[in-house]
């Protein structure tokens, strides 16, 4: 046996299904093996986006998939993915290839430093050195990017044993593991003390991220814990559709005053990261107490104390509160919940209004209202990616099922989107064939990874791309007001701006799908009633909306910044 076949065959005995990768010189020949084994493998444009795409599909079925690259450059464009995958909490693993060993120090072709250039970006790296070496090594990266906190691991694969080869009976056997690891629970004193809390609370919220939709049981026992005791909640982004957005007691319509005035926040999979502002003042009550379920201690009193910290699985330690909560449950009759729902209803009331405006260019919350509906009577997995275009998303498209929507995530990566879309369409056609994929972007997102369209027609993936196309980053110039621009133009331009009314759906077509340019609510909804009759290539809908479209005003920065 080669090295290409030994390392593909320990993947495949280790439970990986997809190999994304763009290959050349020294691993054209284990992207051949891999598919001799049986592996999907899917050549993509660029490196970022076949790590993209693997680290989606490694959330998406809970088991790693591999991003195969070539040497030196190939593995540095890579870094950018991985470590979007180590913050963003998915597993992935990346097989680079390497110059020959006996060529180290001496300037060898793509010669690179390229186990320390991945070491800060991944939970383990290593490189390959001997043939015997590889079914431990394939097996520690799965247990590295599966077990604790999922994340990206690295292999290092030297052309040299990509090609050398032994007799068979020399590669060791080693057991296939388990893709989930050791489920743990608090102690029981734990469970109660979170409980004690939460009852004496007199403006309790809980926060669901996207953490529990890692737990086996995390969506299901979430939604069940909330049920029973009728406390109000709100998802994270990544949190979106573990528990229905329709869950009457969801209050992420008052996301702001919810976090500034509860006096008790119940974490589940969230962290205090920036995405809820530290856990600090003005965005929190600064006598706020936490309780945290994490699978990570180390978690525990990021930023501020957490009064009651429950280290374990989520789903097994909601359902061990479950129990023991017994027949209690918020008095939802108070000044609280009354003030979440009016603050709710009034925002909820603001964003309708804003949507519901139809005088072209449209603004953002009236180019999302057609899709909203297009997506009301059909199970959609969304890709989201923009800046106003997937805060405003956030709030446009509903999510009732968990793992339904892909955006910048943690990282606040923008170029995941054709990546993601890509592994999402793979996806649902190997698990889910009833699922529509649809990506939502906006045109300075959709610029990162365009090219990706053209590997979802070379596989014949059936991806509607929706662009809200405002000329910039942000924002943009009028088309009449860039094309009277005088001088130059790297002086003049503004440095947010993009091309105007730029046809990114004759693009398409000229990557092997389908495109509309629309302007009025009624054009979306028509084309996405034709790219519905699309089948095996991609669709993109290009709308053009106002260059100086905004999300609905803010009363705090969006990356809160405190004097305390």
């Amino acid at each position: 046996m080669d090295g290409a076949t030994i390392i593909t065959k320990a993947l495949k005995d280790q439970g990986v299904e997809y190999v994304f990768g763009v290959v050349g010189f020294p691993i054209i020949e284990v992207g051949m093996a891999a598919q001799a084994q049986g592996l999907k493998f899917v050549a993509c444009r660029n490196e970022q986006s076949a790590c993209y795409a693997a680290q989606a599909m490694g959330y998406l079925t809970r088991k790693p998939a591999v991003c195969l690259v070539v040497s030196g450059p190939g593995v540095l464009h890579t870094i950018g993915g991985l470590a979007n995958a180590t913050v963003n909490c998915w597993p992935v693993i990346c097989i680079g290839g390497s110059s020959d060993k006996d060529q180290d120090g001496r300037g060898g072709f793509q010669e690179w430093p390229q186990v320390e250039s991945a070491r800060t970006s991944c939970k383990f790296v290593a490189q390959i050195s001997s043939l015997q070496s590889i079914p431990y090594l394939v097996q520690k990266a799965i247990r590295s990017s599966l077990y604790g906190r999922p994340g990206a691991v690295y292999l290092d694969l030297p052309g040299n044993i990509v090609l050398s080869t032994c007799e068979e009976s020399t590669i060791p056997v080693v057991d296939k593991i388990p893709l989930w690891s050791p489920v743990s629970v608090p102690p029981l004193p734990f469970i109660n003390d979170a409980l004690t809390l939460l009852k004496q609370a007199k403006r309790p919220l809980v926060i669901i991220g996207k953490g529990a939709a890692w737990s086996e049981r995390g969506s299901l026992m979430s939604q069940q814990f909330l049920t029973r005791t009728q406390l109000p909640w709100l998802p994270t982004p990544g949190g979106k559709g573990i528990v229905s957005d329709t869950h009457p007691n969801n209050v992420n319509a008052a996301r702001s005053f919810a976090l500034r005035n509860a006096d008790l926040v119940f974490l589940i999979g969230a962290r205090l990261n920036w995405m809820l502002h530290f856990g600090l003042p003005p965005r929190f009550n600064k006598e706020c107490k936490i309780i945290q379920v994490d699978l990570v201690a180390e978690e525990f009193h990021q930023n501020i104390k957490t009064d009651v910290g429950l280290l374990g699985d989520i789903g097994e330690t909601l359902a061990l509160m479950t129990r023991e909560c017994g027949d209690w449950a918020w008095n939802k009759s108070n000044e609280w919940t009354k003030n979440l729902s009016e603050n709710r209803d009034k925002n909820v009331r603001t964003v309708e209004d804003m949507a519901n405006q139809s005088e072209t260019p449209l603004n953002y919350f009236a180019a999302y209202q057609p899709i909203s509906k297009w997506m009301e009577d059909k199970d959609v997995l969304v890709v989201n990616e923009g800046a106003n275009t997937m805060d405003i998303g956030r709030t446009m498209l509903k999510s009732v099922l968990p793992r339904r929507r892909l955006d910048a995530g943690t990282f606040g990566t923008m170029g995941v989107g054709q990546g993601y879309a890509l592994a999402a369409a793979l996806y649902c056609r190997d698990y889910s064939p009833k699922t529509r994929v649809l990506v939502v972007q906006g045109d300075s997102a959709f610029g990162f990874s365009a090219m990706e369209i053209e590997t979802i027609a070379r596989y014949r993936l059936p991806v509607t791309t929706v662009i809200l196309n405002n000329n910039g980053i942000y924002r943009g110039l009028k088309h009449e007001d860039q094309q009277s621009l005088e001088g130059d133009l790297t002086q003049l331009l503004p440095v947010l701006s993009l091309s105007t009314e730029c046809r990114y759906d004759k693009m398409a077509e000229s990557l092997g799908g389908k495109g509309w340019l629309v302007r009025t609510k009624d054009e979306i909804t028509n084309a996405l009633k034709e790219a519905d009759n699309e089948k095996g290539r991609p669709t993109l809908i290009n709308i053009l909306i106002a260059t100086d479209a905004e999300r609905k005003p803010q009363k705090d920065h969006w990356l809160t910044r405190s004097n305390q």
